[in-house]
């Protein structure tokens, strides 16, 4: 399974998201759930680094399936939206198979 995790401060801002694992909906190589996760957060990482001046940590481990991304400083509307974004991706992979056993979303305050 998948666990998604995204940081909120007491302000309701993102300050980063963590992924971790492998959804095993399919062999290595043959799973659209771990591909379809993997390229909404790739992207929305990408897209921060890209569209905004916002400054973030980021860490990789394909093996284990983990993602990490954590905001560092000030945190602009423009990566409210794109986590918002990666977010609302996610619940929409989590409702399809109907079993939501693939993936887990938590939101967790910092």
């Amino acid at each position: 399974m998948i666990q998604a995790i995204f940081f909120k401060d007491s302000n309701d801002s993102y300050r980063g998201f963590s992924l971790m694992g492998h959804a095993g909906y399919a062999e290595y190589g043959q799973d659209i759930i771990c591909a379809a996760v993997s390229a909404l957060s790739i992207n929305t990482v990408n897209s921060i680094e890209h569209f905004t001046d916002d400054k973030m940590e980021v860490s990789m481990d394909e093996e284990t399936g983990m993602l990490t991304c954590n905001m560092t400083g000030t945190v602009s509307k423009e990566s409210q939206l794109l986590m918002d974004s990666l977010l609302l991706g996610l619940k929409g992979i989590q409702e399809e198979p109907s079993d939501n056993t693939y993936i887990q979303i938590v939101i967790k305050e910092v």
